[in-house]
């Protein structure tokens, strides 16, 4: 597929993954639409098969396979959801997942690959140790390369979470979502433009790891050099098949601050009584901090996975 996802791919993608996915709750809080003064409506992706919304992609990509390419089995580099995604496809398709890791990934995204019958290769953690650990590994299995979001069938999959939040609420003014490598973003900006009634899609990011604004603002990529943030799901630079579609479907990026991140994350626990990991919490932290775009509007928020350490939390 060389051109960007159509109406008709997503609905495809969505009734190919269907019975290998949940369907996830939508959650609203009382207390956080008075706090923000929107209607907010939470797309709990975090409570995805995997704990991410990464399974909608990994399934998708997985299953355009041909018989003959899952038979040889399927790799990737990942610090984290999109490996335990693709070790869970590759699990539940009968094939094999060969993960190329950095060696500082969380200790929870380890042992969900290792429990999903992944096989990890630990790498230096840059994105050079990655590509290149990759290539080997490859080579010397055969696998197929799924990318961890620069593919049209990851970003078709991705697509698909929006698309049952409009289902569920087809009204919405506007869809906020976070962006790291952009495969989230750019399904849920199709999605929008698909399926909606004109609803404005926006991006959440944290201000230390801003590379996607930095982006949109000069009209090309600027690469993500050395990210700092507590959100370690937006380390990666955007993909070059998901900027075009941002550029084009995103209104803008909103960014937003480490304690402003952790806040928000903490509301989210607090108040809708869920545990999410500090990507999914930059979406509530971007309203809090722009209540002048979504004040008295239906606003859904993409809560994009749930997989926190907890050890690292409580550590004493």
């Amino acid at each position: 597929m060389s051109e960007i996802p159509g109406r008709e791919e997503i609905i495809v993608a969505h009734k190919k993954i269907a019975g290998y996915i949940h369907r996830t709750p939508v959650h609203t809080s009382k207390s956080l639409n008075e706090l923000t003064g929107a209607d907010l409506y939470f797309k709990c992706e975090n409570m995805q098969r995997g704990g991410a919304f990464k399974a909608r992609g990994a399934f998708n990509a997985c299953l355009s396979l041909t018989k003959e390419e899952l038979a040889k089995g399927v790799a990737t580099h990942s610090s984290g959801n999109h490996a335990t995604a693709l070790s869970l496809a590759a699990k539940s398709l009968g094939t094999v997942a060969h993960i190329v890791m950095p060696s500082n990934s969380k200790k929870i995204k380890v042992n969900s690959v290792i429990a999903f019958g992944g096989n990890i290769t630990f790498c230096e953690p840059n994105l050079q140790a990655r590509e290149s650990t990759l290539r080997k590994v490859i080579e010397q299995t055969g696998a197929v390369f799924i990318p961890p979001y620069d593919d049209y069938r990851i970003i078709q999959g991705q697509a698909t979470a929006a698309k049952e939040l409009l289902e569920e609420v087809p009204n919405l003014s506007n869809i906020i979502a976070p962006v790291g490598g952009g495969g989230l973003l750019a399904g849920t900006a199709l999605s929008t433009h698909y399926f909606s009634n004109n609803a404005t899609t926006y991006a959440a990011e944290p201000t230390g790891a801003d590379d996607a604004y930095r982006s949109l603002q000069t009209g090309s990529i600027v690469p993500s050099v050395n990210p700092k943030t507590i959100a370690d799901g937006l380390l990666t630079s955007l993909g070059e098949k998901n900027f075009p579609i941002i550029k084009q479907f995103v209104n803008s990026i909103i960014t937003v601050e480490e304690s402003e991140i952790i806040s928000a994350m903490l509301l989210i626990w607090e108040r809708l009584k869920i545990i999410v990991e500090p990507s999914s919490a930059t979406v509530l932290a971007a309203v809090l901090k722009r209540k002048d775009l979504f004040a008295g509007k239906k606003t859904g928020l993409i809560l994009s996975g749930g997989n926190v350490d907890l050890e690292e939390y409580f550590r004493t």
